[in-house]
């Protein structure tokens, strides 16, 4: 039996069901790392005889987890366990920056990277005049190869003069080029997926997401990305901390 299933304890004599037993240890175990992010959880059949319990029991309990988004099933391949990001809104970070720290492997898949103008409100939020020109990034971000968020970048061609410099990280790259981004306001809306989103985000027409409108600026204050993030919501939390 895995080491990992000899911690858990259920009580068949005790006043909550079996399968939220289950469900509610193996929810802890998984957000304590005793499961890693990509890692497979054994059968429905597997998970029952280990524990001694019925495969029903088992399979609701796997129910609830996938309920929850910590667990992905895969048909034919098994049942993994999700990446699941806590970002906090107080620390400014790129997302390829973050996921390596947790121990994912971060990627873009790339739906377009091209120079254009800016739009009235883009023009606007960024200082810039109707004769500017901006680097407009569009791509899937991925972590270990499950599709988190939807984000697309616009930034003055001054700040990133070649969209096609960008492979994963925007900020490693504005870095190298001597223009970090120093600070940045955000601002988190919920939104319902229409079909085209849906689509790119992996998640059913209509599913609640997570928008993230970013307005990053270098250090002598001017305006040099405007982000906006759509965030799966079965994959993100963000977290502040309040002291008094």
């Amino acid at each position: 039996m895995d080491v990992r299933f000899q911690q858990l304890r259920l009580d068949p004599q005790g006043a909550t069901p079996l399968y939220q037993q289950l469900a509610s240890q193996l929810e802890r175990a998984i957000e304590t790392g005793a499961w890693e992010a990509g890692e497979a959880l054994p059968s429905e059949r597997n998970l029952a005889e280990s524990l001694a319990v019925s495969r029903i029991t088992a399979r609701k309990a796997l129910d609830r987890l996938a309920e929850l988004g910590l667990i992905r099933r895969s048909h034919g391949s098994g049942t993994f366990i999700t990446p699941r990001l806590n970002q906090s809104l107080t620390r400014l970070v790129s997302f390829t920056e973050m996921l390596t720290q947790r121990g994912f492997t971060p990627r873009s898949h790339w739906l377009s990277r091209r120079l254009s103008s800016p739009s009235a409100e883009e023009g606007m939020r960024l200082g810039l005049g109707a004769d500017a020109g901006v680097a407009r990034l569009k791509r899937l971000r991925l972590a270990d190869d499950v599709v988190m968020a939807v984000e697309e970048s616009c930034l003055p061609t001054t700040v990133l003069p070649d969209p096609m410099a960008v492979e994963t990280s925007l900020y490693a790259v504005l870095e190298a080029a001597g223009k970090p981004v120093a600070r940045a306001l955000q601002h988190v809306t919920a939104i319902n997926a229409d079909a085209e989103l849906a689509g790119l985000a992996e998640v059913p027409e209509g599913q609640a997401l997570l928008k993230v409108t970013r307005l990053g600026y270098l250090g002598d204050g001017t305006p040099a990305e405007l982000t906006v993030t759509y965030c799966r919501t079965d994959y993100y939390d963000f977290m502040v901390e309040l002291t008094r």
